[in-house]
């Protein structure tokens, strides 16, 4: 039985559609209803925020003006939750989690924030009645673009759960004056520019001036009273800026903490001696360069200057906050400074998100030895059993490993301490594995070929309780390859920890109608227990529930096409297949697979023009780093073959292909819920986990990958005639690489294949450069074809083919996509922070509310003044 009369039809929906979807919009509360005197209340609060924090009125306020008003307005629900907060953790003293990351990709806070507070209703209306769209204003909102990608959005998403679990926990990352570049095409090549996210201000944070902290550079160590010393180093201050991280119907508010530079409030008078003043300024600013900008790789070690201090920045403030918190902490019913550091590992779990933190291992070391003065082996005890650290990789270029000589000059004393880790753990080895000097060789943590360097993995896994993957392929495979020998000597730290997405920010916010349909069958328990969307497994018979999922996902496809016509001036049909591939660009994600695709697609449509085929628009986004030459050329090629294959009019609306410029995480919100497919298609063995495909599982999109990452667990949970995996197994991928891959073999047998290389060689997609692309050919041809797109590429091509036969089925595929989110519950990042919480922090999650923050309605404008009052009374 079709869904509707055809396709064609099916898409024909009335113009309401936005207006609808404006509608569900108030519903996102989870039905939500806007009282009269909530909805009176933020139109006088935001009217006072335009009035008293802006000093503008309705005759000269600008549209960012009011998102600032609308913002503030928000951030007043949070400041007393936010307090209380705060002061429940001090009264309960509960072991507190501290997650230490170099990025946090945020995105935008406004909708985020209504969402969890519950509060989006009321303020919908109110701005309605004020005149405003709120969708208007949620657009002017920057992303928070603190992050290169997957690691990043992870952390972020943690944040979310560990609000949302009511863990006592705070996320420690960089202020950065610029984040992650802008990104724009121009003639076909990515061009960066900057992203100057603080221009108009950040209406989330709070300046915190009286927590700056000192941090120490270069310099020298001395011995003094027996003890080691840092002289004579550079002082740079840290700045904390706090942003509140709500957590969803709890009134929990947790912290995320970013640390800014800032120079001393000294100058050096050697240059007012000089008469050089301008040169003592200057001075001032490079030192706060440590903040001015991310570093824009994904899994490439840069090994410059600035990046050691950065890393080191942040562990060296963080920690002094750390122990801050740990001293003067309520202990008991009694405030007293704590000194017996034995506790510190009962009160304090620290995660490093990947090896950009572990400097904190040697940071925290100093502090205890040189400053607290314990000795080594208690503080050794202390600080493996407070850290841990999650690898994020199996990328051998991935791996940090700093220069000796530079670290030394930078950190001298954290040197000293690392070397004397590596001559402790050497001995442990040399007990355990005696005359073993290949396997003392391999599992230094200084590696000697090449020039001294430090292998930070390796120092993170010897500096650790607990070592944690984020899939279980990827954990299994770190136990075999990167940290094989560590492994098989203490093989009790090692765990896998599967990576998860959080279900408000990735659905309740994103896709309100399907959120709205779900809510319709299974009620809303699902918003903080994924697992429960299990339930859509019982209505999969169902038809009219079949019917209404397959109208959400038309209705998100309409508001695309019309997002498209508008950014992008290019008209495509919502009837047609939404095949979306995004993520960062690089060789190991094999965009280039796809693109041969495309090729061999728009081949077959011109050499048999009259062949009915299945619509496809296919979409690839992504950033390349700015100094990765393959990646920018082959987003030069997707712009190229775009043009021509977009501009033919033999191919009409059969196909076409899209470059999303400048994805981020609020093009993200709009794109994925629009998908019907979902390309993860790296080598077996590459891919840590991914998370984008567990946003685009959730929203009913169906998955075509390898089994790589965290798809070989979402093929477990959905089971296999439910995804299109395709290409070699890991065991297949090693088997191959030992029997010696030959790629030209794989080109010489598949006629399509050859086509479309001879094309690309050619020039047929370069016509004013026929040479532009004469290296990726010569990559997959001559150089070995490291990722072995060409020994995938035929059954690659054969799962497209399936899926465009099921595509054809409307009723067929959307009872595969409702499979697909109810499978999706493992994939919450709320049960990832749960077993975080269980087998490494040791702590549980509170799942019981917070009370109110005062007795009265909440959410009034004068919420500040009615706690203060009542405070005072008290």
């Amino acid at each position: 039985m079709d869904l509707l009369p055809g396709r064609q039809n099916s898409i024909g929906m009335p113009n309401s559609v936005a207006q609808n979807d404006k509608e569900k919009r108030k519903q996102i509360s989870v039905r939500g209803i806007a009282l009269v005197e909530n909805v009176a209340t933020v139109k006088k609060t935001f009217n006072r925020h335009l009035h008293f924090t802006l000093v503008k009125d309705r005759n000269v306020a600008t549209p960012r003006d009011y998102y600032f008003a609308l913002a503030h307005t928000v951030r007043d629900h949070l400041v007393s939750r936010w307090i209380r907060t705060q002061q429940h953790y001090y009264d309960k003293d509960p072991k507190r989690v501290y997650y230490l990351s170099l990025e946090y990709y945020v995105g935008r806070s406004l909708t985020n924030t209504m969402v969890n507070l519950g509060i989006q209703s009321e303020v919908d209306e109110a701005l309605y009645q004020i005149g405003l769209d709120i969708e208007d204003l949620e657009e002017l909102e920057q992303d928070a673009g603190l992050g290169n990608g997957g690691l990043g959005r992870l952390a972020a998403c943690f944040l979310d759960s560990m609000a949302s679990l009511g863990l006592a926990a705070y996320g420690y990352g960089l202020r950065y004056d610029y984040g992650i570049f802008t990104q724009s095409i121009k003639n076909g090549w990515q061009v960066e520019e900057p992203d100057d996210w603080l221009r108009f201000g950040n209406p989330w944070e709070k300046s915190r001036p009286e927590y700056t902290l000192p941090v120490q550079f270069y310099g020298r160590t001395i011995i003094e009273d027996g003890k080691s010393k840092w002289v004579d180093s550079q002082i740079i201050f840290a700045m904390p800026y706090d942003s509140p991280v709500p957590g969803y119907g709890n009134n929990t508010v947790n912290t995320m903490r970013l640390w800014s530079a800032k120079a001393p409030t000294s100058f050096n008078l050697s240059f007012f001696n000089d008469g050089d003043y301008i040169q003592a300024v200057c001075d001032r600013n490079s030192a706060e360069n440590i903040t001015r900008v991310l570093y824009p790789n994904d899994n490439v070690t840069e090994g410059k200057d600035l990046r050691l201090k950065q890393e080191y920045f942040l562990c060296a403030a963080t920690l002094q906050d750390i122990i801050r918190r740990f001293k003067t902490s309520k202990f008991g019913c009694r405030e007293v400074v704590r000194h017996d550091f034995s506790h510190l590992p009962d009160k304090v779990a620290i995660q490093l998100n990947d090896t950009h933190p572990a400097l904190a291992i040697p940071e925290l070391m100093r502090i205890l030895i040189d400053l607290e003065g314990l000795t080594w082996e208690q503080a050794w005890t202390i600080t493996t059993q407070t850290c841990a650290y999650t690898n994020h990789t199996l990328l051998p270029e991935a791996l940090e490993r700093w220069p000796v000589e530079r670290f030394g000059v930078i950190l001298p004393r954290h040197l000293e301490i690392i070397y004397e880790i590596n001559f402790r753990h050497l001995k442990e080895v040399e007990a355990k594995y005696p005359g073993d000097m290949d396997r003392l060789r391999r599992m230094s943590l200084i590696e000697e070929e090449g020039g001294k360097r430090i292998n930070m993995g390796f120092l993170c896994v010897v500096g650790s309780h607990a070592v944690n993957g984020v899939a279980q392929i990827h954990s299994d495979l770190l136990k075999v390859t990167l940290f094989k020998d560590f492994y098989e000597m203490t093989p009790e730290k090692f765990q896998n920890k599967t990576n998860g997405i959080t279900p408000r920010r990735w659905l309740l916010l994103c896709n309100p109608s399907l959120s709205d349909t779900i809510v319709d069958k299974i009620g809303n328990d699902w918003i903080s227990d994924l697992s429960k969307l299990r339930q859509l497994e019982n209505f999969l018979d169902n038809d009219n529930f079949v019917r209404s999922v397959y109208k959400v996902k038309q209705e998100n496809k309409m508001k695309l096409a019309q997002y498209f016509e508008q950014q992008y001036h290019i008209k495509i049909d919502p009837g047609a297949m939404f095949d979306m591939q995004v993520k960062r660009i690089h060789e190991y994600k094999r965009q280039l697979l796809n693109v041969l695709h495309v090729i061999t697609l728009y081949n077959r449509i011109r050499r048999n023009p009259g062949q009915k085929c299945t619509s496809r628009v296919v979409m690839i986004g992504g950033k390349a780093a700015p100094g990765y030459h393959m990646a920018k050329k082959i987003i030069k090629l997707i712009s190229n073959v775009a043009a021509i294959v977009n501009n033919d009019p033999i191919v009409k609306d059969r196909l076409k292909l899209v470059f999303l410029e400048n994805y981020r995480v609020s093009l993200a919100e709009k794109i994925i819920p629009a998908a019907d497919l979902s390309e993860q298609i790296s080598l077996a063995g590459t891919e840590a986990s991914g998370t984008g495909n567990m946003k685009f599982m959730l929203n009913g999109a169906l998955t075509v990958g390898t089994l790589d990452g965290a798809n070989v667990e979402m093929a477990e949970e959905v089971g296999m005639d439910n995804i299109f995996i395709f290409g070699m197994t890991v065991d297949e991928v090693n088997a191959l690489r030992h029997k010696g891959y030959n790629p030209r073999e794989f080109y010489e047998k598949n006629a399509e294949l050859k086509l479309a290389l001879d094309q690309i060689q050619g020039g047929f997609y370069s016509p004013e450069d026929p040479n532009l692309f004469h290296d990726i050919v010569d990559v997959l041809l001559n150089k070995g074809d490291h990722y072995m797109l060409l020994a995938d590429f035929e059954s690659y091509v054969k799962a497209q083919e399936k899926i465009d036969h099921l595509f054809n089925d409307p009723m067929a595929w959307t009872r595969m996509t409702i499979r697909n989110i109810a499978a999706s519950g493992k994939f919450s990042s709320d049960r990832t922070i749960a077993d975080y919480s269980k087998d490494i922090w040791g702590v549980e999650p509170c799942l019981s509310k917070l009370p109110a923050p005062f007795e009265g309605r909440p959410g009034t404008e004068n919420e500040g003044e009615v706690e203060q009052a009542r405070l005072a009374k008290k």
